[in-house]
């Protein structure tokens, strides 16, 4: 069949839009009919190079829709099931999914390739073989993908808005939650909110935390984050920092999680610095893969028993943190709707991505038309 979809030929020039083939579902796999796809950093960093990927790729790694057909052997899903997409698969039976930590799942490895197990690659067009990113391709009206990358959820679950799930959402929330692992009463820091931040915030918020400060450049995302459960919303993580020793009689936050959108070495010393005795920096955001950005004195982590860690995804397992976070959506513990700032079609890809760049929105969403 054939399938209109956005794609990055070269990086630092705009995305097209081109007419692709698609073959159908094999072993495993399955057909989506993409409803919406989520604008997220991500593929700007696919786009103009900073994640180093197999191009010509299909950009799009949140995505929500309906299983259009399933291939042989396919247990998860049925057609006609409303489905979210998890930005990295989970096989289920890789040490990492055997041990509750679907977020590293080996399936990952080949994300920024873009083809299926197999090195088969569903979309073909004028150059070739097209990968998908994160193996989903959500920019386009239509994807064959595996069923390792869909969790089912339930049809009367607006999927405008469960869209969000598939990445920015659990990745913020769980950098807190799960990552951060705050505790009532505790002082945080979220360094940096857009749609990775914001959740960070409401995570932090939901999870106890005493003083929630949040730290932004751009005044629409401070009063954002203040909308959604920050006490403080400030400029610089100086300014945080400050706000954090005075509130803990001079100790610092308990723990500050960095989701800016492009992490410098700056960042995360100024998040090291804000963190007291004890504390946990949590680091979210991306820089290229190259770039030395953690530079920290070792004997100060040493003597205050500070702790710098990674988070992907989250820390989150998508088979059930995608239904446990869509249920606190749907008791009105955690806000989606407000996270859309703005709706765009395929053809405005390139317009929504200068927006997010420009910092005008917390999360912009893209609406298929079929």
């Amino acid at each position: 069949m054939k399938t209109k979809a956005a794609v990055v030929y070269e990086t630092g020039k705009p995305i097209e839009i081109e007419e692709l083939e698609l073959d159908g579902p094999k072993d495993g796999e399955v057909l989506i009919r993409y409803t919406y796809a989520g604008l997220c950093h991500s593929d700007v960093h696919i786009s103009h190079g900073d994640l180093e990927a197999r191009l010509p790729m299909v950009l799009g790694h949140e995505g929500a829709g309906i299983i259009e057909e399933v291939g042989p052997g396919v247990t998860r899903v049925k057609a006609g099931d409303h489905v979210v997409c998890s930005f990295i698969p989970n096989c289920g039976v890789c040490r990492w999914c055997a041990t509750g930590q679907q977020a590293i799942c080996d399936m990952g490895a080949t994300i920024l390739e873009g083809y299926l197990p197999g090195e088969r690659f569903p979309f073909t067009g004028p150059k070739g073989d097209y990968g998908a990113m994160c193996m989903l391709g959500t920019f386009s009206q239509y994807a064959t993908i595996h069923q390792n990358s869909v969790v089912k959820v339930d049809d009367d679950l607006p999927l405008d808005k469960a869209v969000l799930v598939g990445c920015g959402v659990p990745t913020g929330w769980g950098s807190a939650v799960n990552a951060a692992d705050v505790k009532p009463g505790e002082t945080v820091i979220v360094s940096g909110v857009g749609g990775i931040g914001i959740n960070a915030v409401q995570g932090a918020r939901y999870a106890g935390a005493k003083n929630l400060i949040a730290v932004d450049p751009l005044q629409n995302k401070r009063e954002k984050a203040m909308e959604l459960g920050a006490t403080h919303a400030v400029d610089t993580i100086e300014e945080a920092a400050d706000l954090a020793r005075q509130m803990t009689n001079g100790n610092g936050a308990d723990k500050a999680v960095v989701t800016a959108g492009l992490v410098t070495e700056e960042i995360v010393t100024g998040a090291f610095d804000a963190i007291g005795k004890g504390g946990t920096v949590v680091l979210t955001g991306l820089n290229k893969l190259s770039v030395q950005n953690v530079n920290l004195p070792g004997s100060i982590m040493t003597l205050f028993k500070k702790t710098v860690k990674g988070s992907l995804f989250g820390d989150c397992n998508p088979t059930t943190d995608i239904p446990k976070i869509l249920g606190l959506y749907q008791s009105g513990d955690l806000k989606l709707d407000e996270l859309i700032t703005k709706t765009y079609s395929l053809e405005q890809v390139n317009e929504g991505y200068e927006d997010l760049l420009n910092g005008k929105n917390v999360r912009g969403v893209l609406v298929h038309e079929h």
